[in-house]
């Protein structure tokens, strides 16, 4: 009894623990968007083509004392209503278009550091279909599975070795998940079977030092990813892979320190980002450096495709200037279905690049639809989406 009591005690102490989540956007405070997908300042309208057609450890598995989840069945059929929140941005209301929703989003804020530094934190929220709201959290990372019925969320201050699996109906975590090694992000597959977790030594985010109008000092050390873990939801089983960081005088290579990894498409490999075109390099589920899939079929910096659902168009890089007074279009994000594409468009006439919100936009780029409002995302609380399937 005495055991027990103990056991629990310390589980509310872990429940009711707040971390200081802070992350990655030092480096970028107006230079947010990937050098492949930035855009001058004329904005830019989609265009499509027809087609003719580790350093430490050993890999283990971590068997939890607790058991996995039943992985729920994601529904064949659900809701594909635009719903929007154009009075706000970050929006309070849950919003989506097709068959892609804004299942999360973060804050970005400064954490004042000794001797003048500082970095960037994050504040997470999630979307909660009980109140149709996206509500504050206090968890280091989170992303939510296909479907919107769970959501893996990290446990810790910045990075942590706990990984939970919340139910999205319920706002309740179904099982823990302890690891040896901390992670910094979390990534379902596109299954919603597994999670993907990079592991780091220490919280990865460079420091900066502000040095007059838009000039920093950077401390900016070596990446200190070490590796990842794939965690199988329905037996809660965490198998680790060890995997050292790119190095910014590879060719590609990576000088930043964040280095996440992804899943390709179908699930059946991994990639690891660089900071130079190619945007990835390939990887087998049990690290090992391999061709990625034939073809170009990924928007540069994501995971999404390029293709629409069908098959039959591509989003392509050579994008033509909008007409004068359309919402203009700074970056594409995912395709909501067949004929319709998730974007960030800059609001007004583009007076500042910087000043956008998402928007749906046809492939014919004629007709837009405000989705949230618009918000200088190059503050200090900027807000950045997290994207995930409805079905």
């Amino acid at each position: 009894m005495t055991r027990l009591l103990r056991d629990t005690m310390r589980e509310w102490a872990d429940e009711v623990r707040v971390p200081h989540d802070l992350a990655d956007r030092a480096l970028r405070r107006r230079t947010w968007l990937p050098v492949a997908a930035t855009v001058l300042a004329t904005g830019l309208a989609i265009v499509v083509a027809v087609l003719a057609v580790g350093l430490h450890g050993q890999n283990t598995t971590v068997r939890p004392a607790t058991n996995g989840v039943n992985v729920p069945v994601r529904p064949s059929v659900t809701s594909t209503d635009i719903q929007a929140d154009v009075e706000n941005a970050p929006p309070k209301k849950f919003v989506a278009a097709g068959d892609v929703a804004v299942s999360a989003y973060y804050l970005t804020y400064l954490e004042k550091l000794p001797d003048g530094w500082e970095r960037f934190g994050r504040t997470w929220h999630l979307y909660d279909p009980r109140s149709g709201t996206y509500e504050k959290t206090s968890w280091a990372w989170l992303d939510v599975a296909p479907g919107l019925q769970l959501a893996a969320v990290l446990q810790g201050d910045r990075i942590g070795k706990r990984v939970g699996i919340l139910d999205m109906n319920t706002q309740q975590v179904l099982t823990w998940i302890d690891l040896e090694h901390s992670v910094g992000s979390l990534a379902w597959s596109p299954d919603g079977t597994k999670v993907l977790a990079t592991a780091y030594s220490q919280v990865p985010e460079p420091h900066q030092k502000p040095m007059g109008k838009d000039a920093f000092s950077v401390r900016n050390s070596a990446s200190p990813r070490i590796g990842y873990y794939i965690i199988d939801v329905a037996t809660g089983e965490a198998a680790y892979h060890p995997l050292p960081p790119l190095g910014d005088q590879e060719q590609p290579g990576n000088g930043n320190a964040r280095q996440d990894l992804g899943w390709s498409l179908d699930g059946s490999m991994l990639w690891q980002p660089t900071d130079t075109m190619p945007d990835r390099l390939w990887l087998s589920l049990d690290g090992k450096r391999q061709d990625g899939p034939a073809g170009d079929q990924y928007i540069d910096y994501s995971s999404w495709s390029k293709l629409s659902p069908d098959g039959k168009r591509a989003l392509s890089r050579d994008l033509p200037p909008s007409k004068p007074g359309r919402q203009l279009i700074l970056q594409t994000l995912a395709w909501a279905d067949n004929d319709n594409v998730l974007v960030l468009g800059c609001a007004g006439e583009c007076e500042s690049e910087f000043n956008n919100g998402l928007v749906l936009v046809s492939a014919d780029g004629e007709r837009t639809t405000q989705l949230t409002g618009s918000r200088d995302r190059g503050g200090d609380e900027a807000w950045n989406w997290v994207l995930t399937r409805r079905n």
